[in-house]
């Protein structure tokens, strides 16, 4: 009986921590695909924030590195999520806030897969010509990635409202508001909107980490 105990204590252990790990690749995800790509939104050459989405840089002879941080965040995140479902199972939110936030690391990972066309003169000296077959995928996927962050940030908002914590209800909706607003009016085909929309998406993607973050500092306590 006694090694039975142990035996299950060592498991559920094993356990909490796979579910840690997981969580912290949720942390990191965020700040990694932000951080790559404004270190490029400011270096790469002919860049210019106020006109071209960061998308535009998965071309060029550097595209690589933003074609990679797509890729890396968006595993992360779907690590994250399944981080998530192990500590929010059975609780408000428990099963569409990691799947939304699934399929926002699906959706970077579908975006980096096929690539943004270049455009509005970036890559410097690249002719205009018309959307290419990737271009218009990962328009699509980028579009229905980004909408399902803004569903999660609701789904977590009621959460955060379920459990009295109005701090973090604000901070939820205040996030997802913004980047709903942002992503439609950019989609309309406002252009002048776009440094605001790349803002209110890196922050949109900080806030995931932040969950992430969040959950981990409970995880302990819902083991339990």
């Amino acid at each position: 009986m006694q090694k039975t105990i142990l035996q299950n204590a060592k498991l559920a252990n094993s356990a909490t921590q796979l579910t840690k790990m997981l969580l912290v690749c949720g942390v990191v995800a965020g700040p990694l695909f932000t951080v790559v790509g404004l270190i490029q939104a400011f270096t790469r050459p002919g860049f210019d924030i106020t006109r071209h989405a960061l998308s535009l840089l998965e071309n060029g002879d550097l595209g690589w590195i933003e074609i990679t941080a797509f890729l890396l965040s968006g595993l992360l995140f779907i690590a994250g999520a399944i981080g998530m479902r192990q500590v929010m199972r059975g609780s408000r939110g428990g099963t569409w806030g990691p799947i939304l936030i699934g399929a926002v690391g699906a959706g970077l990972i579908g975006a980096g897969c096929f690539t943004a066309d270049p455009g509005l003169g970036f890559p410097p000296g690249t002719p205009v010509s018309g959307m290419s077959w990737h271009g218009l995928l990962h328009l699509i996927i980028s579009s229905l990635s980004f909408l399902a962050l803004v569903a999660g940030c609701f789904v977590f908002a009621r959460r955060f409202l379920a459990q009295r914590q109005p701090g973090w209800v604000t901070y939820t909706l205040v996030s997802g508001v913004i980047a709903f607003v942002a992503f439609a009016v950019l989609a309309s085909g406002q252009l002048w909107m776009t440094s605001t929309f790349v803002f209110a998406m890196l922050n949109a993607y900080v806030w995931c980490s932040v969950m992430a973050a969040k959950l981990l500092t409970e995880q302990p306590h819902v083991s339990a």
